[in-house]
């Protein structure tokens, strides 16, 4: 059930009708049908409980009626309409409900869920600025609907509203329609109803047009998102409903909407529009809030930042909150990694570990990341628990101590736990069997994290190491700090161009928990490989028995790799946290995503780009093999698969129109080849012979439609991705 927004201010003396009573059983029932994850008639309040308090909202049911109000709860005015005579008549109903200052009545209808509230805030906003005697809400469509239809003269002044049945040829082209609500003074709009019911007329329609016809001072709010017009009066509006309600789900959230909302791999968003220090230390007063209910909040919480913009400044921020919720924290320096923070949480038994980051999207966003007192990301359930407490927030139920007052009295202290963090990966780490190899490495962290520890780590094994992109950049040179193969051109360029001087590039993103690999050749190796690698190293070198984890996007390889050693694999959904819970499953002793991120067994819980570049060196130097040498060697073992990605932009519709596609026919071929299963777990992942699948799946963080395939040559993954691009575009 919908729950009244405490947020919402009352426009001056505002008010609102909202007419639920319906004409018949049928129209009644409708009210009552799901609609998304509410019903018609919730959502239709809802929109009105976002403009106007609770105690100003008047609704009009059926006599007798119980079902709506129990949808829509006891904070609301409920009258009955006694016969079902019209909508006018519903009004009059209302009457002595409306509260006495009431300066401008807002009517609307509990059939029409889909009006913005924007809408209706500019409906009354117009009333209100204009003077007027009478606002009314329409729309202009490009095809004719069954409304009334506005009418205006040369100056734009409206003459009139035609209903259906008395369009003339010179009114059927006018495709301004009345959409039926109003704001009016309630003496106004009450006293051309009672004139009207005298005559035995009672639809308020008639009642507004009597208002026209004699002059009052009319206006109107245009709505330009034709689909606020979709009224609910039969199953077919009702469909029609249901399929605007899941494209707006999709759409992105701009201006005035500024949810904490959590991803995959935390809360992300625009700087200065979702992304703000208000909503920072919402967020963290939910956390603050979760570790006292918990009884956990004497362990403390340490908070770091990466180098994006407001990244200090959030940090510093969430201090605050914790502080003044009686929680000590541990401040980190700024500039330090994200998988240094997941360390840190257990190494300092702290309740949460925090960062402060956006990982590898573009500049203009930031973020916050949260693990829980192991090192691991909390699962859906805990982060819907923050996000929903923050967002419930006001800015005054915020609890907060001055950052200087909290240091003085040691609720805040600043700790760096860089050489920690460094030590224990030396510990899992071959430092020795590093040194006295030569290896000779270009290293691009992308203006992110990773230069202080991995430049510590890898002069600690006498590596050779150039940085390139280490300043402190918080637009990463214009791009995306992702270390792909489409944004790491310079690195590759300087190895091609170094005659053989470099054995390895290394790349880390933005807040350096992804990795990214060049070979002594410049050839850029996907992580695909690079787990195949580092799998086959840990288990045959390093002796370290045990299974594998992948995520649904991730190449079969390695189960393949797997069943070769007479180990599990395990397939899991997109996002880390849903790889660390398979390693646990089985006991895995690698565990990584096609994207960039990996751990092994007896590491933090959660991805590492530092440390996985350290365990590249180490697998150079102890096999005394290239990378090239040792892909070769292995594909010896496990035969060869070719991969492809690609992204297209998820509009709205698509996100409906593709899922609708692949149920409406199951799916027997792709192009030429059979289809031997479908698996829905995360997306659609089409199975076919030997190994070969193609994955569709909407991102969770951005608006785009991912496509994965792997095949048994190149030419057959282009053809898959082919036929991928054509169908979800068909």
């Amino acid at each position: 059930m919908h729950k009244p927004n405490p947020n919402a201010a009352p426009s001056g003396g505002a008010s609102a009708v909202v007419l639920a009573a319906g004409a018949d059983d049928e129209s009644r029932a409708l009210l009552t049908s799901t609609l998304g994850d509410a019903t018609v008639v919730e959502l239709a309040l809802a929109n009105v409980r976002a403009v106007l308090p609770a105690d100003r909202i008047v609704v009009v049911v059926a006599q007798g009626d119980t079902e709506i109000r129990a949808l829509l709860g006891d904070d609301l005015t409920y009258v009955e309409q006694d016969a079902p005579l019209g909508t006018g008549h519903a009004l009059t109903c209302a009457r002595a409900a409306i509260p006495a200052d009431t300066s401008a009545l807002l009517v609307a209808y509990a059939d029409t869920p889909l009006l913005r509230p924007e809408s209706l805030r500019g409906l009354l906003n117009r009333h209100d600025l204009l003077g007027a005697d009478l606002a009314l809400l329409t729309a202009v469509v490009e095809k004719p609907l069954p409304y009334g239809r506005v009418t205006r003269d040369a100056s734009g002044q409206i003459t009139g509203i035609v209903e259906r049945s008395d369009l003339t040829p010179s009114t059927d082209d006018a495709l301004e329609i009345n959409v039926g609500a109003y704001a009016a003074a309630p003496s106004t709009i009450l006293a051309e109803v009672d004139a009207l019911a005298g005559a035995g007329e009672h639809r308020l329609t008639v009642a507004v047009r009597r208002l026209i016809d004699d002059g009052a001072k009319v206006v109107t709010y245009k709505i330009v998102d034709t689909d606020e017009v979709q009224g609910i009066n039969s199953r077919d509006e009702l469909d029609a409903a249901a399929d605007i309600v899941l494209r707006r789900l999709f759409m992105p959230r701009k201006n005035t909407d500024t949810h904490i909302v959590f991803g995959t791999g935390g809360w992300r968003a625009v700087i200065g529009e979702g992304y703000t220090l208000g909503n920072v230390r919402k967020l963290c007063q939910a956390i603050a809030n979760e570790a006292t209910r918990k009884g956990i909040d004497h362990l403390g919480v340490v908070i770091g930042g990466d180098r994006r913009f407001l990244s200090r400044e959030s940090a510093e921020a969430a201090a605050e909150v914790f502080a003044g919720n009686n929680i000590p924290v541990t401040l980190l320096p700024d500039d330090v990694p994200t998988p240094l923070v997941t360390f840190a949480a257990p190494y300092l038994g702290a309740a949460y570990g925090i960062i402060i980051t956006s990982s590898h999207n573009p500049p203009e966003w930031n973020g916050m990341k949260v693990f829980r007192a192991d090192g691991s990301l909390p699962l859906d359930d805990e982060t819907d628990r923050f996000q929903d407490e923050a967002n419930a927030l006001r800015a005054a139920e915020v609890i907060t101590l001055d950052l200087d007052l909290a240091r003085r009295a040691g609720v805040v202290v600043d700790r760096t736990l860089t050489e920690p963090y460094v030590d224990a990966i030396e510990e899992i780490i071959d430092i020795d069997a590093v040194r006295g190899s030569g290896l000779r490495v270009v290293v691009d962290p992308m203006y992110g994290t990773s230069q202080l520890t991995l430049g510590t780590i890898l002069t600690d094994m006498r590596v050779r190491a150039e940085f390139i992109h280490a300043t402190h950049n918080p637009l990463f040179g214009g791009v995306a700090p992702a270390p792909d193969l489409e944004r790491l051109s310079a690195l590759i360029q300087m190895i091609k161009n170094g005659d053989g001087r470099y054995d390895l590039g290394m790349a880390t993103d933005g807040d350096s928990d992804r990795i990214g690999i060049v070979d002594e050749t410049g050839e850029y190796i996907s992580t695909n490989d690079l787990l195949l690698l580092l799998y086959w190293y840990l288990h045959e070198v390093r002796g370290e028995k045990g299974g594998v984890v992948r995520n649904i996007a991730t190449t079969h390889l390695l189960d393949r790799l797997a069943a070769h050693f007479g180990e599990k694999s395990f397939e899991c959904k997109v996002g880390f946290k849903h790889v660390i819970a398979g390693m646990e499953e089985i006991g895995a002793v690698l565990g990584g995503e096609s994207s960039g991120g990996l751990t092994i067994r007896g590491w933090i819980l959660g991805k590492d780009g530092i440390f996985a570049c350290a365990l590249v060196a180490e697998m150079l130097a102890r096999t005394g093999k290239r990378i090239s040498e040792l892909r070769e060697m292995i594909y010896e073992i496990t035969g060869r698969l070719h991969t492809e990605e690609a992204g297209v932009p998820a509009t709205p519709d698509m996100r409906i129109a593709v899922p609708r596609r692949l149920a409406a026919a199951p799916l027997t071929h792709v192009g030429a080849y059979p289809v031997v299963g479908i698996d829905h777990t995360d997306g659609t992942k089409i199975l076919l012979e030997n190994d070969n699948w193609a994955l569709l799946r909407f991102s969770g963080t951005e608006p785009v439609l991912r496509m994965f395939v792997e095949a048994d040559t190149p030419e057959k993954a282009t053809e898959l991705m082919d036929w991928l691009k054509g169908f979800v575009t068909a």
